[in-house]
């Protein structure tokens, strides 16, 4: 069926309203196309997309559709299955509150239970109330940190982490079966006004809804991850720590564990409250430095040298820091991480509770320094395929055989997990931990920038650096594809004056040396190459999960910053040019 006749369906659908159909007559041809050519993608990650009408965008249809192919698949694990029900949450995007009581009244309609958050909730709390409950799998309604114009759906396993890639193909064999209409719902007087508040009441058969007593547990859990109270009790309440949500999920629960802990944080106020337009930013992304310029200016007047960020799914951190010279400065992901891992590796050492078997567990495009870390406090680093589901993997192998015991995990794009109480990352304890962390260099006369500074004298100067080249319109995967292809085909021999030792084709799961002998790589098969040159440096390329881009990153150390940098630079500058 071509895109016309598709469309068409959707025209003459009942379920659309008359002003959807307005919406749907005014379209241009192209645009018509873009949003019915294909449905919208279903992958480990769930599915993105911009809101619209159409098969190839998010809108209560396409939700619909996905949740009744979740539902079937529940159905072949059995009775017991669908007693345990799914968690739903979401975020603070358009039509987020929405989407999830659809979710909750498809499931309810065929028999699963459905665990329904009674507000706005973010992914960490998702994932951990999965495993709280006991759930067979949990859906978090949100689009993390795109723009406005999207949303997205991610299904969790019962393990709290995003589905395994088995079971997500099992779901998307039902969701290919599935139709965009005619799809039975329970009826029930379910809106996000008339839940909020309740907690552990039955509003509807199979729907549940859920709230404080899931937090509190959820609070105290995360409570006993502290690793300085003795600091945080003498410096708490004096550190001035600047904190915005960005308008997201993340304020009630980072201000609440941050205020049990008795560390002052102030709010960013004009981005405190729920904003589906997120006006105050260009993207609601902490990894952007303008996204953060509210909270630097409230830093500045309040004499603070810490601002922390959230997105609005809070899974990613994003913070700003004072350097010597007082200016605030954006630490990336993989400083971020390099921090957080140096200072739960150094408090455990100190307290004299590392575990012999300490494990780190990082992407395959997350930096090196941290394995350096890792290494110089005894702790065993496992790289793992881009994906928090993955770093997930791993905690639940090593629970299960007890090899090795999980400390920290983390990936570049902002992204980590202290403690083993979720599957994904969970930038509330992340918030918290790096409070808590300033304390402690407080207590010893140290600051953080400080703290960064020794690591690269230590070590070398590690500079990672990454770019998106969005492929937009009809044939923008296939182009994509194509230099895939391309990149595959060829055998690099130097990249910048670097030589190549080896290349990795995660595809083919083979990595191959300049002087042609060959490896098996162990790793899942995924869409990703990486060139190793033979001075310790890396490039990789891969297409977004989420996104229509192709991603780059490239990642080099030399003894001082500038060199590591410009270095970095023209590593990146020829990837550029294999695209142009």
């Amino acid at each position: 069926m071509d895109y016309q006749q598709v469309y068409e369906q959707w025209l003459a659908s009942d379920e659309l309203t008359s002003e959807d159909k307005r919406r749907l007559q005014s379209l241009g041809e192209d645009e018509k196309k873009e949003m019915f050519f294909c449905p919208l993608q279903f992958g480990t990650a769930g599915m993105r997309g911009v809101l619209d009408l159409g098969t190839n965008r998010m809108n209560v249809f396409t939700v619909k559709r996905a949740t009744q192919g979740l539902a079937q698949y529940i159905k072949t694990l059995g009775k017991e299955a669908m007693d345990r029900g799914v968690v739903i949450s979401y975020d603070t995007r358009r039509f987020s509150s929405e989407f999830s009581i659809k979710v909750a009244k498809v499931l309810a309609k065929n028999g699963i239970n459905a665990y329904l958050f009674d507000t706005v909730h973010p992914v960490p709390m998702c994932s951990f109330a999965i495993r709280h409950l006991n759930a067979i799998a949990g859906v978090m309604i949100t689009a993390s940190h795109n723009p406005k114009i999207y949303n997205g759906y991610k299904v969790y396993g019962e393990d709290g982490a995003q589905m395994s890639p088995e079971s997500t193909d099992k779901v998307v064999e039902f969701i290919d079966k599935t139709p965009y209409f005619g799809i039975c719902e329970e009826n029930a007087d379910i809106t996000a006004d008339n839940v909020k508040g309740l907690d552990n009441v039955l509003v509807a058969p199979h729907i549940t809804v859920i709230g404080k007593s899931v937090d509190n547990a959820y609070f105290d859990t995360i409570s006993k991850l502290s690793l300085s109270p003795a600091a945080v009790e003498k410096f708490g309440k004096n550190v001035k720590i600047v904190y915005t949500p960005i308008h997201g999920s993340g304020y009630i629960p980072v201000t609440t564990i941050l205020s049990r802990m008795g560390i002052t944080v102030n709010v960013v106020k004009e981005q405190a409250l729920p904003d589906t337009e997120f006006s105050t930013v260009r993207v609601p992304n902490p990894e952007e430095a303008d996204t953060l310029s509210l909270g630097v200016k409230l830093a500045n007047e309040i004499g603070s040298d810490v601002v922390i960020g959230t997105d609005p799914d809070a899974d990613r951190m994003g913070i700003a820091i004072r350097d010597d010279n007082g200016k605030f400065v954006l630490l990336n992901g993989n400083q971020i991480g390099v921090l957080l891992a140096d200072y739960i590796f150094r408090r455990k050492t100190e307290e004299n509770t590392m575990p012999q078997n300490g494990a780190l567990v990082k992407t395959i495009v997350t930096t090196e320094l941290a394995r350096k870390v890792a290494t110089s406090y005894g702790v065993t680093t496992f790289d793992v395929l881009t994906g928090f589901k993955f770093i997930g993997e791993k905690i639940k192998e090593w629970e299960e055989n007890g090899k090795y015991t999980y400390l920290f995990g983390f990936e570049e794009s902002y992204g980590s997990l202290v403690g083993t109480h979720a599957r994904d990352k969970d930038a509330v304890v992340a918030s918290m931990i790096f409070a808590e962390m300033i304390c402690y260099y407080d207590s010893i006369g140290k600051r953080v920038y400080d703290v960064l500074q020794d690591i690269y004298k230590q070590f070398g100067y590690f500079v990672e650096k990454a770019k998106s080249i969005t492929f937009g319109g009809l044939d923008g995967m296939q182009k994509m594809a194509d230099i895939m292809t391309e990149i595959r085909s060829t055998s690099f021999s130097e990249i910048a004056g670097t030589k190549v030792l080896a290349q990795s084709d995660f595809v083919t799961r083979k990595k191959t040396y300049a002087d042609g002998k060959t490896e098996d790589i162990t790793l899942p098969k995924t869409n990703a190459f990486k060139i190793h040159l033979d001075n310790g440096d890396w490039i990789c390329v891969r297409p977004s999960g989420t996104e229509p881009k192709l991603k780059f990153y490239v990642a080099t150390s030399k003894p001082t910053q500038d060199a590591a940098t410009a270095l970095a630079d023209s590593y990146l500058a020829y990837m550029e040019n294999l695209v142009k």
